[in-house]
């Protein structure tokens, strides 16, 4: 399973990174999991600004930074996207990028992790309405990070004290990435057959 792990945030001195971070590099320890960080800072896009729902527009003019986006994001089998909480919802350059699909996620499987003051749920909530939208499979199980500042280095390593804390987030996230493998391959052999 070839895997986006989505920043959706690109403020300068974001914390989104360390959670980014350390979903890749939990993904990559599963066995089957090739993990990719895909960062909305190297995709600068306008705001969405096309006269028609991209759904509904045969004739598209996709802008050249769009397409690269669009590109890069079909040629994944699943997506993890890390949000932070903006307003009790998501980080608008994330909800534009999202605006942008059309059928690049469609039946393929996505996840959610987030940060914020309760761990980011309220955005959680309203990105996995906003995929659903956009025709992903969105999985059930999310990861909620609650002291992300003080839960995980730069790096993306979590702290010893989380780690032996009996709700050690790490369980909860490596739960989340093997349902994201079996969706992500049961999903695939549909479309394939």
């Amino acid at each position: 399973m070839k895997l986006a792990v989505v920043v959706g945030s690109t403020r300068p001195n974001r914390q989104t990174l360390k959670e980014v971070k350390w979903v890749a590099a939990q993904a990559s320890l599963i066995e089957g999991i090739e993990a990719e960080t895909v960062d909305l800072k190297d995709y600068p896009m306008p705001f969405f600004n096309e006269p028609l729902s991209p759904r509904a527009n045969p004739n598209r003019e996709i802008d050249p930074q769009v397409k690269k986006w669009l590109d890069k994001i079909s040629s994944f089998d699943a997506y993890v996207f890390v949000t932070a909480e903006y307003n009790h919802s998501i980080p608008a350059v994330l909800k534009n990028a999202i605006d942008y699909l059309t059928t690049e996620i469609t039946r393929k499987p996505s996840a959610v992790a987030g940060h914020g003051t309760v761990g980011g749920a309220r955005a959680m909530m309203h990105l996995k309405e906003i995929l659903s939208e956009s025709r992903s499979v969105v999985i059930p199980q999310q990861v909620a990070f609650i002291g992300l500042s003080e839960g995980l280095d730069d790096d993306g390593n979590l702290s010893q004290t989380l780690k032996d804390n009996p709700y050690n987030p790490e369980v909860a996230l490596k739960a989340m990435l093997e349902e994201l493998k079996w969706y992500s391959d049961a999903l695939s052999r549909a479309r394939n057959s």
